[in-house]
Order: C-alpha cells, then structure tokens, then sequence
C-alpha cells in the first residue's frame, strides 16, 4: 500500500534554482509512483516584489542585487544551463533577457490549484520564461499558458483582470517568511520538515522516502 507524503514548495517562476528544484522533485515523485503519493502544492514567494513593469534586464539585475561582475554573472549561468541539461530543462538564458514581476502569475497559479491544474501551470509558466524567454506577468502570455494547461482562459482573464487571490497570496507569503523562508526553493514535508535549496532527483527520492517513513510511524 502507498504513503501519502504533502509537500509545499514554496518558489518563484523567475527562479532559476526553483526551476530546477522543481523539475527534479516532480521526476522523483514520477519514479515513485505506486510506492509513494504525494500532494505537491507550489506555494508562491517573490523575488523581486517591487519589480517594476518593464522588469530589469538580467545581469544587470544580478550585478547590482549581488554584487556580481559580468563574469561572475556568466559563469553562475553556464553552471545553471549545464544543470537543467542534467535534468532534461532547457535554459536560454539569452532569450530570458529581463527579470520581471511574479506577482500575478503566482495569483493565477493559486487559482489553478483550485482547478486541480497547479502543476501543469507551473512547468509551463517555467519553460515560457527560461527557455523561450517569455514574460511571466504579460497578461496575454498568462491567458496562453493557462489555455495550453486545460484552464478555463475566459476565467483566467477574470482572475487576472479583477486581482483576485491577491490577499490570499500575499498572506501566503507572509505565512512562510514568519516561519524562516527567505530564500527558495524551500520545500516543506508533512507541514514539519523544511529542505532548503535545489536538490537532484536522488536527494529528493530519498527525502520522500523518509517522510513517507515518519508518517507511516506517525
């Protein structure tokens, strides 16, 4: 009999390390399917909250919120370019030219949860913007992705018009940067144990192996 094991991965779709966490989690819990279920939750945390619309072009942004040369900045990126080749995600990291504002698609995806279509948002909302260079807070790229995920694109645009679940993500957000959260991706197993950082497929293997393990005890 299947473990039920409940996750909150609390990330950003502008996040590089959150697109490969991401990627690696769900080809764990692929591979451990029948032996463990899990409820996987994206839950929203922004990077840049005070993003402006225009967005910021990308090493630009690094230098200057870290303190990064262009070297450093390039370096970092072919580090994270061979990691998702690791893992089958493919960045363009030409094509993601700016940084932009999260905000509304972190509302649509608390929406798509509802609609039982989180997940599938969330890969889409990541290969649109780091591999084909999409803006994640275009109203018309948004409307797309969700159509493209089996969402009701009529409804979308009332979400995303209306800046509706804007309280709910921000309370959200709140909820985990009281608990420690200043940084992603954070994953949290059975609202107990916390997993900082992007992990490979193994590691997250093994961390669901064990949370199924605790709760089974439980």
């Amino acid at each position: 009999m299947s473990r039920t094991v409940k996750i909150d991965f609390v990330s950003d779709v502008v996040c590089p390390w959150c697109a490969l966490g991401a990627t690696a989690l769900e080809q764990a819990i692929a591979n451990l399917a029948g032996e463990i279920d899990v409820e996987l939750t994206y839950k929203p945390f922004e990077l840049n909250p005070d993003m402006p619309a225009a967005g910021e072009h990308a090493v630009e942004h690094m230098m200057r919120k870290y303190g990064r040369s262009a070297q450093q900045v390039a370096e970092r990126n072919a580090m994270i370019i061979q990691r998702g080749k690791d893992i089958g995600f493919s960045f363009d990291l030409e094509k993601r030219s700016h940084f932009f504002n999260t905000f509304n698609a972190h509302r649509l995806l608390f929406w798509a949860h509802m609609e039982g279509r989180q997940r599938e948002l969330k890969q889409a909302l990541l290969r649109a913007y780091f591999t084909d260079g999409k803006n994640p807070d275009d109203t018309q790229t948004l409307l797309k992705l969700a159509g493209e995920v089996g969402l009701d694109t009529g409804r979308a645009q009332e979400v995303l018009a209306s800046g509706e679940f804007s309280q709910e993500v921000r309370e959200l957000q709140q909820f985990y940067q009281a608990r420690g959260i200043n940084s992603v991706p954070a994953m949290v197993l059975n609202d107990r144990e916390l997993m900082s950082g992007s992990h490979s497929v193994a590691e997250y293997q093994q961390a669901l192996r064990q949370a199924a393990r605790e709760t089974s005890h439980a």
